[in-house]
């Protein structure tokens, strides 16, 4: 199973990115898939993460109402929109299966003031 994440770039503060990440293995529907991000200095942190079924999602505090999480089964991806970015949300962005230790490689988002 490998996850293959993109989307991030430069953005200034008030813009949008849509994150995706790509998984292969037939069995992306039984998964539950998380967001996660590092920013410099600090340690990894949950963002969100949204039930294998797409019918239940959670959010942390920080990103809750600005950020959405979706996914497509069909495509085997998972998807993270991110609006009304700040730049405090400057980080690599990872995806992960829940539950396991299956990550993406990462993805930078810079948001500049």
């Amino acid at each position: 199973v490998q996850l293959q994440a993109s989307g991030g770039g430069l953005v200034q503060a008030g813009g949008s990115l849509r994150l995706s990440c790509a998984a292969s293995g037939r069995t992306f529907r039984d998964w539950d898939m998380g967001w996660f991000r590092q920013a410099p200095g600090k340690e990894r942190e949950f963002a969100a993460c949204i039930r294998y079924s797409g019918g239940t999602t959670i959010y942390a505090n920080s990103v809750k109402g600005r950020f959405t999480v979706s996914r497509d089964n069909a495509k085997n991806t998972v998807y993270l929109q991110m609006n009304s970015l700040r730049p405090e949300d400057t980080a690599v962005y990872y995806c992960r299966i829940s539950g396991t230790n299956i990550w993406g490689q990462g993805t930078q988002v810079t948001v500049s003031s």
